[in-house]
């Protein structure tokens, strides 16, 4: 499938220097910034620099370059701001919404990055 990005999506904005962000990490191929709405103590925004829309869309058409970039930027944030377990934090949670069912809010890959405190389960049972 197709994905269509949406040039104004906020991210898209955030990139181009149209909103400023509060940024945690820059590399050549992404970016990461605090939550403007924190859902605990720590959480970071991370996205590529790339217009995808999410997980799937750049799993299959991103270049290596870029997910390499990508999954190492958010290991070397976990590890700065000391989310890894047995080095002094206690774990975090990467969240990535996909779609409606997903409740992805903004058209373009994001991981979300939640540490800080117990975060509870995931999901409940419906």
């Amino acid at each position: 499938m197709a994905y269509a990005y949406d040039t104004t999506n906020i991210f898209a904005r955030i990139l181009r220097g149209e909103i400023p962000c509060k940024t945690v990490m820059e590399t050549e191929h992404t970016l990461a910034f605090h939550d403007i709405a924190p859902q605990a103590p720590v959480h970071v925004l991370v996205i590529p620099k790339g217009a995808y829309v999410n997980a799937d869309h750049f799993a299959l058409e991103a270049s290596d370059a870029e997910i390499a970039d990508y999954t190492r930027t958010i290991g070397k944030i976990c590890q700065e701001l000391g989310l890894r377990p047995g080095e002094g934090g206690h774990g975090y949670r990467l969240i990535a919404n996909t779609g409606e069912a997903g409740v992805q809010e903004v058209p373009h890959l994001h991981v979300h990055i939640l540490g800080g405190r117990v975060l509870g389960r995931m999901l409940q049972k419906a």
